[in-house]
């Protein structure tokens, strides 16, 4: 029994020294994640990335959309009009409802 409790007893302080020194760890991590995010070169990379998958992104729906054509469902249709002149500078008609 009092080997069971020795046992138990470390257990219990080797938990709470192990998350103390775990949350210390995830502060740490945290921050450098934060500090790595506001780099000014990183966020260039980011939005130049965002930008580029923006512009194929809209190729691959024309493709796709030229390629499948009169096979849609007239909904579907209509909308990847709406994307296309949108595109070109229109309005999208997106979350609108047409009653």
């Amino acid at each position: 029994m009092r080997y069971r409790l020795t046992f138990m007893a470390g257990l219990g302080v080797g938990y709470v020294l192990g998350a103390r020194a775990g949350h210390q760890r995830y502060e740490q991590m945290k921050k450098a994640a934060r500090e790595f995010a506001q780099n000014p070169a990183v966020r260039n990379a980011a939005e130049s990335a965002a930008q580029s998958s923006r512009e194929i992104a809209g190729r691959a729906l024309h493709v796709v959309s030229d390629k499948v054509g009169d096979r849609m469902p007239d909904a579907v249709a209509e909308r990847v009009r709406s994307l296309r002149e949108r595109s070109r500078g229109g309005e999208d008609d997106w979350g609108t409802s047409n009653t």
